[in-house]
């Protein structure tokens, strides 16, 4: 695969907001550890081959453990998560493949029993970030792994 355009360099205008969230994000009420859950699950739907990659390594940096990353795809069936980011991930589903009549009350009770308000508004707001730059890299085929020393994911050890 042939990156077919670099969005940084051609809209960098645009580009700096939305590295701004990122960083805002980053001190929301959404813990790391399932920011990172949220951007892989979000990104395997998406097929977004170049963020799936990125925040597997990501993760990895973190500390969060190979099997786990290995049952995100499968995060309903896995014994390894926790009710607050099984919570976390059947938000993150729905948000990215929007039913036809929207969310159900049945979904929202079920994570609104495991998250605050302010936990799901800044939830809603990493899944929309994560959808947007998914959106953009698998327009413009980013190739993964491309960023890597540029993001600082060579320190995972993952090529």
């Amino acid at each position: 695969m042939t990156q077919r355009l670099n969005y940084f360099q051609q809209s960098p205008e645009l580009v700096k907001p939305y590295m701004a969230l990122a960083v805002a994000l980053k001190s929301s009420a959404i813990e790391d550890t399932i920011r990172s859950l949220v951007e892989i699950r979000a990104s395997q739907m998406n097929g977004c081959a170049f963020c799936v990659d990125m925040h597997i390594k990501q993760a990895r940096i973190h500390g969060e453990r190979e099997l786990r990353l290995h049952h995100v795809a499968v995060w309903r069936e896995s014994p390894l998560f926790s009710a607050r980011e099984r919570a976390c991930l059947e938000w993150t589903e729905v948000l990215t493949k929007l039913p036809e009549h929207g969310v159900s009350d049945d979904i929202y009770s079920r994570v609104r029993a495991e998250l605050s308000e302010k936990d799901i508004s800044d939830l809603t707001f990493q899944v929309m970030a994560i959808n947007s730059w998914n959106r953009a890299n698998v327009a413009f085929q980013t190739v993964p792994g491309s960023a890597d020393a540029q993001f600082g994911l060579t320190a995972a050890g993952l090529n």
